[in-house]
């Protein structure tokens, strides 16, 4: 493997000296200024009294020349492919099929003012009602905040880390960070204060970004224990008392004044497209979360063309609006909300905190999006809630959306690329669904897309029945988000798209029925593990290849279809290579009480599983209770139990246990062979959840952790073998 001279080391934890260091939302256009935006977001500390009006954005461009770009060094031989410290240059992937020269994001953000300075570019709301940034307001206050990070003391290849949910704040402090030179590093706001420690270490943050006294005191905790932080910016809400290096946004920007448009200017000019920006970490479900470094050329390329093969159109064809809610610590929702809104001039509105809690579809139905974007949980959780209101609807209104989505799933599974819609389809969707998407928010949405997590049969059929095609997106966070991508134009059912243009993939250590390992080419790959060397040189091979652990399978027209990780490959005690993706699939398939399926037997002489029941979440803490929902009563009813809470089912409903004895016979007459069979399960006594510790921030199942936790009772499903 290629060495890179500065390969296996970040920032100098122990001597900081050796880095140099310095001092409604439908409307497309607004016609304001900066200076009513302060008076409108003075509710989160923007307020300013100097405005900034288009007087004050003609002098930064006139400024800003776009930074020179140098064609010859990009894919120089002498250069690595990776590196993995903050301050490394890589060599960039570039395909001859899609030789677009590398720039920055300054660069990006520069060219998208000429075109779409005028137009909207975020929307939030504020004493309930919709306020607007244009796309020149935006920019200026980036170019503010980057003053103002300069001005505390931002170092070059040092971080701003940003832990607050999705605002105007996050998205003008992570640009106003990249302008300045620095590295914008977004943490969960689910972080613990020493999960914060540890990122924040990491990835030598100078400042971070909080939005509420909760995530200060976080901070303050920590402080002691981060050599480089300089000083905190708090943006929703003033600290409880004055502090010394902690600023309100309002102080912050002040600051921004006192450097010279000349010297932020000339930081942008030194950038280069093969510098990191971005850090984007891992959640860590196998040890510390590993920072992933992005460069400016992994973002400005994949927000063009992972966004282009998503069918995402620039705003003078048709402004996008998108609702911001994901966490944008995560890449998917980074590139997606902030990156690619800056590409193609889209108009970005922000959902309310408690999004995931049930207000985001109110924001969605207000908003009314022509994209959106949601893992899968997002929408499992819409498909529950639409179920839940049909269960308590009238006996005609019930049978009518039964009847419209039957006919509409068939039309769409047996022609799915066909235009030409039978009269009954027509009718179905002019009665019923186009009423429901109109419920929904998504009336005016052409594209729905999913990633970051494998979707069930059941929550893609269902969508489908109302009419709505959920488009799949494969990529990682050490890919920039998407490597192949599905559109309106490239579609298959239960597929992940193809591959987005200048992007290679490869299966190595293929089976007899294609599957292999997922191995990616191209500018979406990450430089790099930050201070991580053995774990950089795991992912990436000597010819540049990111093997992914994910396995999967191309079909002749290209469309890569995930079959599962290789770390979760089952491999029994008699040798037998176990997938167990499928397998929980069709358990959940099959038992619609059932929401999580945990497949177990690495190791053993059979398969086992554990099961969690479907049960409604506390409005407050997104836990779950103990209470079934309405379909899984529904389940209960049909078999002949009268349950409507867990407790009262798990190792004493016999009806219950019996049905589902049944349904997991049924999975094992559809499997392959015998050592397929799942032998013995359990029902658990609560659902799985982030704060049990069982799912990752984005929902993702944490088998290990499941196997630790539950230990006892996977033990007891063999200790009868023992005898």
């Amino acid at each position: 493997m290629p060495r890179n001279s500065g390969a296996g080391y970040g920032c100098p934890h122990g001597d900081p000296s050796m880095l140099d260091s310095r001092e409604t939302p439908q409307e497309s256009r607004q016609d304001m200024t900066v200076g009513t935006t302060q008076e409108k977001l003075k509710t989160s500390s923007l307020t300013d009294r100097q405005p900034l009006s288009k007087e004050s954005l003609n002098h930064a461009l006139k400024l800003s020349v776009p930074e020179k770009v140098n064609n010859a060094q990009w894919d120089a031989p002498e250069v690595a492919l990776w590196t993995t410290r903050a301050d490394g240059r890589v060599r960039l992937r570039i395909d001859p099929s899609c030789p677009q020269l590398p720039y920055t994001v300054h660069r990006m953000f520069y060219e998208a003012l000429d075109k779409y300075g005028d137009f909207s570019a975020l929307g939030f709301k504020r004493q309930d009602k919709w306020e607007h940034i244009s796309y020149s307001q935006y920019y200026l206050l980036a170019r503010r905040a980057a003053k103002g990070f300069l001005k505390l003391g931002l170092e070059r290849a040092h971080s701003v880390a940003i832990l607050g949910f999705n605002s105007p704040e996050w998205f003008f402090s992570a640009v106003g960070t990249v302008f300045a030179g620095g590295i914008v590093t977004g943490i969960y706001t689910t972080s613990s204060p020493e999960a914060c420690q540890y990122i924040a270490y990491d990835c030598c943050a100078n400042v971070i970004v909080v939005d509420t006294q909760k995530q200060l005191e976080k901070i303050l905790k920590v402080w002691k224990q981060l050599p480089h932080l300089k000083a905190v910016v708090i943006y929703k809400e003033p600290p409880p008392n004055k502090m010394a290096n902690v600023y309100t946004m309002e102080e912050f920007m002040e600051l921004g004044n006192e450097v010279p448009e000349e010297a932020l200017d000339a930081i942008i000019d030194t950038q280069q497209p093969n510098q990191c920006c971005a850090l984007v970490y891992t959640s860590g479900t196998t040890g510390n979360p590993k920072g992933v470094m992005l460069s400016q050329d992994n973002i400005t390329w994949t927000a063009r063309y992972g966004s282009q093969a998503g069918d995402i159109r620039p705003a003078e064809v048709q402004q996008e609006v998108v609702v911001s809610y994901l966490p944008l610590s995560h890449i998917a929702a980074q590139i997606y909300d902030l990156w690619t809104g800056i590409q193609w001039g889209a108009q970005v509105c922000f959902a309310e905190p408690d999004a995931l809690k049930g207000s985001l579809v109110n924001t969605l139905r207000e908003v009314e999006p022509t994209s959106h974007m949601g893992v899968p949980r997002v929408w499992e959780k819409i498909m529950e809630r639409i179920q839940e209101v049909a269960a308590q609807s009238g006996f005609i209104r019930r049978k009518m959306l039964l009847w419209a989505m039957s006919v509409t799933l068939e039309q769409n599974l047996t022609c799915p690329g066909s235009d030409l819609k039978p009269f009954t389809t027509r009718l179905a969707d002019y009665l019923v669904l186009a009423k429901v998407r109109q419920a929904l928010g998504f009336a005016k949405c052409q594209k729905n897309f999913y990633g970051a997590a494998p979707m069930t049969a059941e929550t893609q059929h269902f969508f489908l029945g109302l009419n709505i095609r959920l488009y799949a997106g494969y990529g990682l966070s050490e890919t920039s988000g998407p490597h192949f991508m599905s559109s309106p134009c490239n579609y298959r059912l239960y597929s992940s798209g193809k591959l987005v243009p200048g992007c290679r993939v490869k299966l190595v250590n293929q089976d007899t029925e294609g599957i292999g390992e997922i191995c990616l080419w191209g500018r979406t790959i990450f430089m790099g593990y930050l201070n991580m060397e053995d774990k950089t040189c795991e992912a990436i091979d000597e010819e540049g290849w990111l093997h992914t652990g994910d396995v999967g399978r191309l079909d002749a027209d290209g469309f890569l279809y995930i079959t599962g990780r290789l770390k979760e490959l089952i491999i029994t005690a008699g040798g037998e290579n176990v997938p167990p993706v499928p397998i929980e699939e069709a358990v959940k398939m099959e038992l619609p009480i059932i929401s999580n399926a945990m497949l177990i037997g690495d190791q053993r002489k059979f398969l086992s599983m554990l099961l969690t029941l479907k049960c409604t979440l506390d409005p407050d803490t997104s836990d779950p209770t103990d209470n079934l929902t309405e379909q899984a009563v529904e389940f209960c009813q049909r078999v002949g139990s009268r349950a409507t809470t867990v407790s009262e089912i798990v190792g004493k409903d016999e009806a219950v246990y019996q049905a589902i004895e049944e349904g997991i016979r049924r999975v094992n007459m559809n499997a392959a062979a015998r050592p397929y069979h799942i032998q013995k399960w359990a029902i658990l006594e609560r659902d799985f959840s982030i704060s049990g510790g069982e799912l990752g921030p984005t929902m993702k199942l944490k088998r290990l952790t499941v196997l630790e936790k539950y230990k006892d009772i996977i033990d007891s499903f063999y200790q009868e073998q023992k005898l």
